[in-house]
């Protein structure tokens, strides 16, 4: 019920100030009391905000409790000079949140009490120590940690690859592998957690920790925690140092042995000559433009000894002279003769 109060203007100075104080608190009370929003912080104490529309012009005692009296606030959360929040701390909260909590704001001689379900609204810290490192089995793992003290955490991770699409998945573990990962590819992974469902799923996911990138392009992006490998530099150098020196050799070896050169780029024939008649003078060189060094490598150097073949009748005769026969060779005029029987 909103209250109307008047104020006039007095001689004395007492009555002037006495009903402007009557005034202000009248107007703060036609107000409607701020809504109050709490959270479960890391299962450490409960974290209470009223300046979710807007910051309140008064500055209001807070109050709570679970099962147990109410208690004031232990750390008040300022915004400039007024009081918009509570951090207050609780022992067993992984067990309390399950309770119902109530919340009371006070000024003056009112108060606005507000009731709350803890149980889904547990937040935790972002996971810290993210580490990947390559195991024994080539395969790459990613290790992190909470600061909260319960084992109750399910973790979500990201992971993308040169920053394309991001694919997710949930685990009840801190560690995840990527199987035998390319190290011309860059794998950034984030993770976060929240409390799982066998434990009284939270709505609230943590925020996301810090990336953590892995690969050959990791150190132009952001945080390394493992060190690039050193052969993939190294066989860059191999490639642009070594490759124009072993060109240059083929090519003073190409031009300083012409046999070489013929054998490894073949010389086309000259289409303008006459093959008729090059064939018909069984002069086939001349058709190829070979120096004439590499001609003289194909011609003969040797010479073959001549044998005449003739025919002879078969008359009976000793053993000796037929031997002659068939042995005879001509050694003064360097032929041989060579018989062919004929029946």
């Amino acid at each position: 019920m909103k209250r109307s109060i008047s104020c006039e203007q007095n001689t004395g100075n007492s009555m002037a100030v006495g009903l402007l104080l009557v005034c202000l608190t009248g107007l703060v009370f036609s107000e409607e009391p701020p809504d109050v929003k709490c959270l479960v912080v890391n299962v450490e104490y409960v974290q209470c905000m009223w300046n979710g529309s807007a910051t309140p012009g008064v500055n209001y005692t807070f109050y709570s409790r679970f099962e147990n009296g109410f208690k004031e606030c232990d750390n008040y959360v300022l915004e400039n000079t007024t009081i918009v929040g509570c951090d207050h701390t609780y022992e067993k909260l992984i067990t309390e949140r399950f309770s119902k909590f109530t919340t009371k704001l006070k000024l003056g001689n009112r108060s606005f009490e507000q009731f709350h379900e803890l149980k889904s609204k547990v937040k935790l810290n972002a996971p810290v120590n993210l580490t990947a490192m390559n195991g024994s089995d080539l395969n790459l793992r990613y290790y992190w940690n909470y600061t909260c003290n319960t084992n109750c955490i399910e973790s979500e991770v990201r992971h993308r690859i040169n920053g394309k699409e991001w694919k997710t998945i949930l685990l009840q573990r801190n560690d995840y592998r990527i199987n035998l990962p390319s190290n011309s590819y860059l794998y950034e992974l984030q993770v976060r957690g929240r409390i799982q469902n066998t434990c009284g799923e939270s709505d609230i996911w943590s925020d996301w920790s810090p990336p953590v990138f892995w690969g050959s392009m990791r150190e132009s992006y952001g945080t390394v925690t493992n060190k690039p490998r050193f052969y993939i530099p190294v066989q860059k150098t191999i490639l642009y140092v070594v490759g124009p020196i072993v060109f240059f050799i083929l090519v003073i070896i190409l031009v300083g042995n012409e046999r070489i050169r013929v054998i490894l780029i073949p010389v086309l024939p000259d289409p303008g000559k006459n093959l008729a008649k090059i064939l018909a003078e069984n002069n086939v060189e001349e058709w190829l433009p070979i120096s004439k060094g590499i001609k003289e490598g194909f011609k003969v150097n040797y010479i073959e000894r001549v044998c005449s073949v003739g025919d002879y009748s078969h008359n009976p005769q000793s053993t000796s002279e037929s031997s002659a026969d068939l042995s005879s060779f001509d050694h003064s005029s360097g032929s041989c003769a060579s018989l062919v029987a004929t029946d």
